[in-house]
C-alpha cells in the first residue's frame, strides 16, 4: 500500500514523506473539525495541531487500521478537546438530508442550507453525518475514528437525521417568511 511505504520513509528520516498525508487528507481533516468546533478559524488550528501530533507520533501507528482512520481519531480528539477547552454551548437540533432535495432547491442552495445546520448542530451529530454522508464512512469506519460503540454511533445517527429535518424544515421556513 502506497500509505505504507510514506510511513516507512517518515520513520526513516524523510520528513518531506510526510506531505502526501497532509495533501491527502487536509480536506477531510478540516470537514471534520469544522463539524465540531463549528469555526473555520478554529478548525484550521485543529488541523494543524493534529497533523503535528500524527507525525509526532507516527511511530505508535501500529497499522491495525487505515492510516485515515487513526488520523481522524486524532482530529476528532483534537476537535472536541477545543470545544471542551472553550466550553461552547452548542444546542441540538434535528434535520434529515433526504428531505432537502424535497424543496426544490438549486444544488447549490442545498449545500449552503445543509452546511448552515451542520454549523448549529450538536458537535457528535454533525460530525456522525459528516462522516456516514459526506466522508461515506462506515458504521465501523466511525466507532473507529470516534471510540464509540456501534449502537452509539447509530443512536447519534438517528438522532442527527431528525434534527437535520426539523432544523431544515425551520430554517427553510424562516428564509420563505422573510422573502414574503
Amino acid at each position: 500500500m502506497v500509505e505504507d511505504l510514506y510511513i516507512k520513509k517518515v520513520l526513516n528520516g524523510d520528513t518531506e514523506a510526510f506531505r502526501y498525508f497532509v495533501t491527502a487528507y487536509k480536506n477531510m481533516a478540516f470537514s471534520v473539525a469544522v463539524s465540531v468546533v463549528k469555526d473555520e478559524f478554529t478548525a484550521a488550528d485543529v488541523v494543524q495541531e493534529s497533523f503535528l501530533k500524527a507525525f509526532e507520533n507516527l511511530k505508535s501507528f501500529e497499522g491495525k487500521s487505515k492510516f485515515s482512520t487513526w488520523f481522524i481519531r486524532i482530529v476528532i480528539n483534537e476537535s472536541f478537546k477545543i470545544v471542551q477547552w472553550k466550553k461552547v454551548q452548542y444546542t441540538n437540533v434535528e434535520f434529515e438530508l433526504e428531505d432537502v432535495s424535497k424543496d426544490g432547491l438549486k444544488e447549490a442552495d442545498q449545500k449552503f442550507y445543509v452546511n448552515e445546520v451542520l454549523k448549529i448542530m450538536s458537535p457528535n451529530e454533525s460530525l456522525v453525518l459528516r462522516l456516514f454522508y459526506l466522508n461515506e464512512n462506515s458504521v465501523k469506519e466511525i466507532c473507529e475514528m470516534t471510540g464509540w460503540d456501534s449502537s452509539k454511533v447509530k443512536v447519534t445517527m438517528h438522532r442527527a437525521r431528525k434534527s437535520m429535518e426539523e432544523m431544515l424544515s425551520k430554517l427553510l421556513k424562516k428564509e420563505v417568511e422573510s422573502l414574503l
